[in-house]
């Protein structure tokens, strides 16, 4: 049986697709998550260790894989670096998950890029990328400004 997108969400800024994005995961909410991505052919999503996927049906079967048996993804972006023009925004984000072991809850850090673009709706998920995980926060290694003497 073929299925229907559901309505996007009314969003005014990449940021807020974002927000949804990160409540769609920690709630396991399929429906939501596929609503914030762009109509887009191409459209792609890498999962930490995974292949690229390409394509909303790919997308969401990884999803649903994730989202079995009423699982969660508790991830949350921590500190986000963003490039935004007028009608694209890369953001690199330090997500923080939560994952269960054998020696119970703990958390690892993953580095992601959510790529939105803005289309007639509105604000619109292009692809997410997310390395492997590891157990301590990944330094940040930024430029320093230069100074005229």
């Amino acid at each position: 049986m073929r299925r229907t997108k559901p309505p996007a969400p009314q969003t005014g800024s990449a940021d807020d697709v974002e927000v949804e994005f990160y409540e769609a995961l920690q709630r396991g909410d399929i429906e939501r998550l596929m609503g914030l991505w762009s109509d887009d052919d191409e459209i792609s999503c890498v999962h930490p260790g995974g292949p690229r996927l390409v394509g909303a049906l790919a997308i969401r079967a990884s999803f649903e894989a994730m989202f079995a048996n009423g699982r969660t993804i508790d991830a949350r972006p921590e500190k986000v670096r963003r490039l935004d023009t007028h009608s694209t925004a890369v953001h690199s984000v330090l997500e923080r998950v939560r994952v269960s072991g054998p020696e119970g809850e703990t958390f690892v850090w993953v580095v992601a890029t959510n790529v939105y673009v803005k289309a007639t709706s509105g604000w619109r998920l292009a692809a997410h990328h997310a390395s492997p995980g590891t157990a301590s926060e990944v330094p940040e290694v930024a430029e320093t400004a230069s100074v005229l003497l």
